[in-house]
């Protein structure tokens, strides 16, 4: 094959597309829009904004920031395109929905060697392939990869729990155990007294949920969908107790004095490294600003740095570390590529870095070259790394945040200068990876 194919045209697909294009290789661009609809797109235009019309902070203490010079250095089209159709924001990257996405369309139906091809892709093609077609898959693609990836891998319900950084956390007010002292205390546990639990239960069973959107769950399929895995909120609203015979069950814990707390919520690491926390058992719907309010009134966590929120909604993504390598290649089908949500990254420019690094990498083997993996002190590493390597029993999508990133040798003392140490890191770490290339 002459061509590499990409499937979809949002941010990941219409930017796997370009960086293919900018290497002298011919693209075939599937696009099934306006011939087959989805639920949230409005036009026909590449990368439309379906959500926000914002693309995240821009700072350079905010991990987001960093991603998108990151992708600046690798001359990504949708952060050019971005800029030059900004709105005022702040310190944030907005911009004008409408010439956003047409100033990209524009592009890319006036590169000379990409050719969009409007119709649905139900089957894969042959040759080389990039695969960025979003949370919004059609059925027929969905069926393929349900083949391709085993449907056991394959996810259209997003039902997670927070996630904070380890070095937010009070260790001082908890303790590390496994229940019963099976195996090793790889748990970091945070007691409870009656009053504090009763506090948190009463806060949590009355704080505000998020609303659900018509692309969303209904209630209904919420209460059927996860049985298995209840919202906290609606646990704890079947009674007092409820939450300490579930999730927060004190039994088989010991504190530091020999004696079992009255309700423990457990924390479980999400990293090798130990930088990032999953509070177990606690899936939730609250809107984010409750979230941080309810789960700070916990001892240990009173002043814990969320890097992701709970959320429970539709969402088709696939268990990466089961299926892919840190440069978006499947493992098992090294010709095919995946990019975007679909991912398990979270967030516009998270989606857009997955595109632009599958395509680099789609390009590099058509070329006969090593895949980049990129060092896992950028941003854009570490975000590789994690959905490829994360544990895959409890695997959750990832947006761009410094928790992700090796701890900083030696450790920068301060919130501040510690996000401004990982973000000049991370960027002389890229400069330089860069040049070599």
């Amino acid at each position: 094959m002459k061509t590499i194919s990409v499937i979809g045209a949002g941010l990941a697909g219409s930017e796997a597309a370009w960086q293919i294009a900018q290497k002298g290789i011919e693209v075939h661009l599937y696009e099934m829009r306006p011939h087959v609809s989805t639920p949230a797109h409005e036009t026909e235009d590449f990368a439309e904004l379906v959500c926000s019309n914002s693309l995240g902070s821009s700072l350079e203490t905010v991990a987001g920031g960093v991603l998108k010079k990151e992708l600046e250095l690798f001359d990504s089209l949708i952060i050019e395109v971005a800029k030059s159709t900004s709105v005022p924001a702040g310190g944030a990257l907005a911009v004008d929905r409408k010439l956003f996405s047409e100033k990209i369309t524009d592009k890319i139906l006036s590169h000379q060697l990409i050719k969009v091809i409007r119709e649905e892709c139900v089957e894969i093609p042959d040759g080389i392939v990039v695969l960025a077609t979003g949370p919004l898959t059609s059925p027929a693609l969905t069926e393929v990869l349900q083949r391709l990836t085993a449907s056991s891998n394959l996810y259209f319900y997003d039902a997670a729990a927070p996630i904070v950084t380890g070095e937010s956390i009070d260790y001082d007010k908890g303790f590390w155990a496994a229940r019963y002292d099976r195996g090793t205390a790889d748990y970091f546990n945070c007691p409870l007294t009656k009053d504090e639990y009763l506090k948190f239960w009463e806060a949590l069973t009355t704080a505000e949920m998020a609303p659900l959107h018509s692309s969303d769950i209904t209630e209904a399929e919420e209460m059927t969908v996860f049985e298995g895995c209840l919202p906290v909120e609606v646990m704890a609203k079947r009674g007092e107790d409820a939450l300490r015979y579930g999730p927060f069950r004190p039994v088989g814990l010991v504190d530091q004095e020999g004696k079992r707390p009255y309700a423990v919520l457990q924390l479980r690491k999400e990293n090798t490294e130990a930088t990032l926390f999953n509070l177990v058992g606690c899936q939730t719907r609250l809107k984010w600003g409750e979230q941080k309010r309810v789960f700070q009134l916990i001892p240990a966590l009173s002043d814990c740095e969320f890097v992701r929120y709970g959320v429970m909604h539709r969402n088709t993504f696939i268990n990466s570390p089961r299926v892919l390598n840190s440069s978006f290649q499947f493992r098992s089908e090294p010709r095919l590529f995946l990019a975007g949500q679909i991912t398990g990254v979270e967030g516009y420019v998270e989606s857009t870095a997955s595109g632009l690094l599958a395509g680099i990498n789609a390009a590099r083997l058509f070329q006969g070259k090593e895949l980049l993996v990129l060092p896992q002190e950028t941003i854009l590493g570490s975000l590789a790394r994690y959905i490829s390597t994360a544990n895959p029993e409890h695997f959750q999508p990832m947006n761009a945040n410094f928790g992700i990133l090796p701890p900083l040798d030696p450790p920068v003392r301060g919130k501040r200068d510690r996000k401004v140490a990982y973000g000049k890191r991370a960027m002389e770490v890229m400069s330089k990876y860069k040049e070599t290339l």
